[in-house]
């Protein structure tokens, strides 16, 4: 996430099947909390100002799969699974315990009684169907991967697919069988399940707000795609038709300056928020964020730069540190120039890379430098997987082995973001290019605007080398290996259908404990073909001014705002 999510990626997953045993049986959250604040504890009317470092793409969910839209709309609208707070663990949402069937096929979600959305609705089964189904009917430009990445990764593609990258569909279809009970089918089981049905993006909306989104569309393709009018902010009669259960409920989005406000929902099902407002603001400099904390204009902002974080702290403001949950990567599509398809020359660029003085240099106390493409927080992390020391001389020799001595490259890098696992994409880009340069690789930058410049060109395949990361949805090995490498995607460009078959044959495990032996293996084969070079892990910091009760960090990047107050 959050991905945040990230990248959009323009792959299709597989096929691949989990039995239901995994996660037969969801764990029953608590009941309908009972408030423990004091009526002291409560604001007296100040709005918590929160800096972000760029705007969200919509106000609704299903239609993003940014990390800076999914942190405003989790305050507003849930979700059928959640996570404890300030951990990987899924436990009950609006649905307080789930189960499947044996062969995976299909999920029930035993809901929460008493559960209103902001507009007067009733949370029921049937409201539950009636999201998945739209979002399973969605055509036209909805079927656009970047407006619905999620639906596609998790679901597969549509009723009717209108886009010829679509994937098969792998909804098949939701029933309500009383009030409090959802029946979700899938035609193949599968590793994303039940981890999707936690993510932002599948949130549950108002009969109420469904009805008013029919009356508007998205429009345009490719770079021009429109959003529509509801998901802007743009609501009918001047008030947002969005409609969630969760603490918090919208107000408004002011994009003249950057600002989404939402305030505390009072007939909310658990504990009410300790906030009656929050802004998010956008300030898309970090530095212009530390000051904007420091003047007291906003209340906390995220991606705290590493060198701030002790300057920071013995000015009295809070600085905690999210736990290792994400991956930051240099990415190498093969397909975009012969010499980067030789074995040879992608061992000659992981050897040439100083990772440790990146992770030195580049990121927060606790960073390491990563060894594959999982942190070693997930389980499936293997520990004898081929490494590829710190040696430019080795470099060279093998480059000069595949009779590539001469060998330029173009880079790609982000511009205008900072990200949980890169905080500094041009300072790290310029790290990676000398370490490249070093070992005799003549390196062309290629810098982009994050969105949507750098997104579409490395989902295209556009780049010889680029940089990107992903922070884990939930705690699964498939969501890290299976983003990237259950099937053909331009962004890296190759073809290898011994690996892409074990994906698929570690997902159809039904035992645990042989399924993350089978991701290990997953991972000493990735590092032996080496796609790409896994560079780092680090744990991102948040601030907040002295004056907040903070909420409990999550490694996750899924801060429950409602959980914080004013001191």
């Amino acid at each position: 996430m959050h991905a945040v999510r990230s990248a959009l990626r323009s792959r299709t997953r597989s096929a691949a099947v989990l039995i239901a045993a995994v996660t037969a049986l969801g764990l029953a959250a608590s009941a309908c909390a009972t408030s423990e604040r004091d009526d002291d504890s409560a604001d007296d009317g100040e709005a918590f100002v929160f800096a972000a470092a760029g705007d969200p793409a919509s106000l609704d969910p299903a239609l993003a799969s940014d990390g800076e839209t999914f942190r405003i709309t989790r305050q507003v609208l849930e979700t059928l699974i959640d996570h404890e707070s300030g951990g990987t663990e899924m436990v009950g949402g609006l649905a307080e315990t789930w189960e499947s069937n044996p062969e995976g096929t299909e999920w029930t979600f035993h809901l929460r009684e008493g559960v209103t959305f902001h507009d007067g609705e009733a949370l029921t089964g049937e409201v539950v169907c009636q999201n998945f189904d739209r979002w399973f009917n969605f055509t036209g430009t909805y079927q656009a991967t970047a407006l619905t990445y999620y639906w596609q990764a998790e679901f597969g593609g549509f009723a009717e697919n209108q886009n010829e990258e679509a994937p098969e569909p792998n909804y098949a279809g939701c029933e309500a069988p009383d009030d409090l009970t959802a029946v979700i089918k899938v035609a193949r089981p599968s590793a994303v399940y039940p981890g999707a049905f936690s993510l932002a993006a599948f949130a549950i909306h108002s009969p109420k707000s469904l009805d008013a989104y029919a009356e508007d569309e998205a429009s345009g393709e490719g770079e021009n795609i429109n959003y529509p009018a509801y998901s802007q902010g743009e609501g009918h009669d001047g008030e947002i038709v969005i409609a969630g259960t969760g603490p918090f409920r919208y107000e408004s989005w002011d994009k003249s300056n950057g600002e989404v406000t939402i305030s505390r929902f009072d007939d909310y099902w658990g504990e009410p928020a300790g906030f009656d407002e929050i802004v998010f603001r956008t300030i898309s400099d970090e530095g212009a964020r530390r000051q904007a904390l420091e003047a007291g204009e906003i209340h906390g902002y995220d991606l705290v730069a590493p060198g701030d974080v002790d300057a920071l702290t013995e000015a009295g403001f809070q600085v905690p540190t999210r736990g290792v949950f994400n991956l930051f990567y240099l990415g190498i599509t093969q397909e975009s120039d012969p010499a980067l398809e030789d074995l040879r020359v992608r061992r000659a660029i992981a050897h040439a890379l100083d990772r440790q003085t990146l992770v030195d240099t580049q990121l927060p106390e606790g960073g390491v430098v990563a060894t594959q493409f999982i942190p070693d927080t997930v389980d499936g992390y293997a520990e004898d997987v081929t490494t590829y020391e710190y040696d430019t001389a080795k470099a060279q020799d093998l480059l000069a082995e595949a009779g590539a001595g001469d060998l330029s490259l173009e880079f790609c890098y982000p511009t205008e973001v900072t990200r949980p696992y890169m905080p500094a994409p041009a300072d790290m880009y310029e790290l990676l290019k000398a370490d490249l340069e070093a070992a005799g690789i003549t390196v062309s930058p290629k810098p982009m605007k994050w969105s949507p410049d750098y997104l579409d060109t490395t989902r295209a395949g556009g780049c010889n080398l680029y940089l990107l990361g992903w922070t884990g949805d939930f705690n699964d090995a498939y969501n890290f290996l299976g983003t990237w490498f259950d099937g053909y995607s331009k962004e890296w460009g190759f073809e290898n259908q011994e690996l892409f078959d074990a994906m698929a044959a570690a997902a159809v495990e039904p035992d645990v404990a042989t399924r993350v032996e089978m991701y290990r293996e997953l991972n000493r084969m990735i590092m032996d073909f080496l796609p790409g070079v896994p560079i780092s892990s680090s744990p991102p910091s948040i601030a907040f001014s002295p004056d907040v009760n903070p909420p409990t960090v999550s490694p996750l990047t899924q801060e429950k705002f409602a959980e914080g107050s004013f001191a």
